[in-house]
C-alpha cells in the first residue's frame, strides 16, 4: 500500500509540529501494512522541511515550490495537493489538521475521487486492515472507522503522536505546478502574537469563570480590574486563554469582559483543549463546563467555595480564595 504523507511548510521553510505528528501516523501506516511511504511537501520552499525528516524511511519526497505556494490560498493549495497526490499514487493521503490544511482537504479529495476523514485522533492497523478514531459529540463517544475506498484521505489532530524528528539530507523532486487561481496574495496583515489570546501550543490554559463578571463584596462590579488581571496574567506567562459558556454569554451582551468570545468557550459546548496545565478562576467546576478540560493533564481551580465542583473529585488542586486577589499576587510574582 502507498501512504502519502502530504503538509505544507511554514513561512521560514519549516515543517511544524502539527506536520511533524502527522508524519509520524503516515510511518506508522506504511510500516503496519508492508508499504511504501512517500513525503509530498508544499510551500515557498521545500528544501528545508525535507531535509528536517529526511532519515523517516520514506521512499520518495516530492514537492511543489514557488512564491505562488508561499501563503495559504485555497486555488493554490489545492492544485499543488491534487498534483502531489496524483504523482504518489497513494492509496491513503494523511495530512495534519492545521486551519491551511483542513480549508482543503475536503476540495482535494473531491478532485481525486477520495473518501475523506478529518479530526482523526488515531490510526492504527489490525488485521490488514486500517482502523481510523476520532471523537464525535464533543468528544463524548469515541468512533472507530474503516474504509474500503481509495484513495482514502484524512487529517490528523495535533497532540495526538509523538512528532517525527529525523533529520537529514534529501532528494526532492520537484513538480511543475500552475495554480488555476484569479486570487492576488498582496500581503497578510496578522495581529501581533502578544496580541493573540488562544494559543493552542501554551503549556498552560486559564479558564475564566462568570464570577469576573458578578457583584464582590463591596457591592460592585470590577470588570475594568477583572480585564487588566486576566490580561497581565497572560502577558506574563503566555498562557492560553478560555472561558465558560456563562461569561461569554455576558461578555457577548457588553456586561462582562470585552475580549470574550464564543472562540473562548470550554466545555460541552465549547472547545476540548490539550494543555500540560490548566488554571480555573471564578468558576463552579460543573460537569458540563469540566467536560472540556479531560485532556487537561494537571488540573488546579480557585474558588470561594470549598464544595464546589472542582472539590469534588475534578481538580488536582484548589486554592480557596478570592480569584481577584490570588491573580494579583501571580501577575506581581511573575514581573
Amino acid at each position: 500500500m502507498n501512504v502519502l504523507f502530504l503538509a505544507h511548510t511554514e513561512e521560514d521553510g519549516s515543517l511544524g509540529k502539527a506536520a511533524c505528528e502527522a508524519l509520524t501516523a503516515a510511518k506508522g501506516l506504511s510500516d503496519g501494512m508492508a508499504g511504501a511511504l512517500t513525503v509530498g511537501l508544499y510551500g515557498a520552499e521545500v528544501q528545508q522541511a525535507a531535509d528536517q525528516i529526511a532519515a523517516c524511511g520514506a521512499s520518495k519526497f516530492l514537492g511543489v515550490a514557488g512564491a505562488d505556494f508561499a501563503s495559504a490560498r485555497y486555488g493554490s493549495d489545492a492544485s499543488a495537493c491534487e498534483a502531489l497526490a496524483k504523482a504518489a499514487g497513494a492509496e491513503v493521503i494523511v495530512m495534519p489538521a492545521t486551519s491551511r490544511a483542513s480549508r482543503v482537504a475536503a476540495g482535494v479529495a473531491q478532485r481525486l475521487g477520495a473518501a475523506v476523514d478529518t479530526r482523526l485522533t488515531g490510526l492504527d492497523v489490525a488485521g490488514g486492515t486500517i482502523v481510523a478514531t476520532r471523537w464525535f459529540y464533543r468528544q463524548r463517544m469515541l468512533g472507530k472507522i474503516e474504509r474500503d475506498a481509495k484513495p482514502w484521505l484524512v487529517t490528523v489532530d495535533s497532540g495526538c503522536f509523538a512528532a517525527c524528528d529525523a533529520p537529514g539530507s534529501a532528494s526532492v523532486e520537484l513538480l511543475s505546478v500552475t495554480p488555476a487561481t484569479r486570487t492576488t496574495v498582496t500581503g497578510i496583515i496578522a495581529p501581533a502574537a502578544d496580541a493573540q489570546t488562544i494559543r493552542p501550543d501554551a503549556k498552560l490554559l486559564l479558564v475564566a469563570g462568570a464570577g469576573w463578571g458578578k457583584t464582590q463584596p463591596d457591592g460592585q462590579k470590577h470588570l475594568d480590574d477583572a480585564s487588566s488581571l486576566i490580561l497581565g496574567l497572560l502577558a506574563a506567562t503566555q498562557c492560553s486563554l478560555g472561558s465558560s459558556k456563562s461569561l461569554v454569554d455576558q461578555s457577548g451582551e457588553g456586561a462582562a469582559l470585552p475580549f470574550l468570545t464564543h472562540m473562548h468557550q470550554v466545555g460541552q459546548t465549547g472547545s476540548t483543549p490539550r494543555h500540560a496545565k490548566g488554571l480555573a478562576t471564578c468558576c463552579h467546576g460543573e460537569e458540563p463546563h469540566v467536560v472540556g478540560w479531560r485532556f487537561i493533564g494537571e488540573r488546579r481551580a480557585v474558588n470561594l467555595d470549598a464544595n464546589c465542583g472542582w472539590a469534588q473529585g475534578k481538580a488536582d488542586v484548589l486554592y480557596v480564595a478570592d480569584a481577584f486577589a490570588v491573580t494579583k499576587k501571580l501577575a506581581e510574582l511573575l514581573k
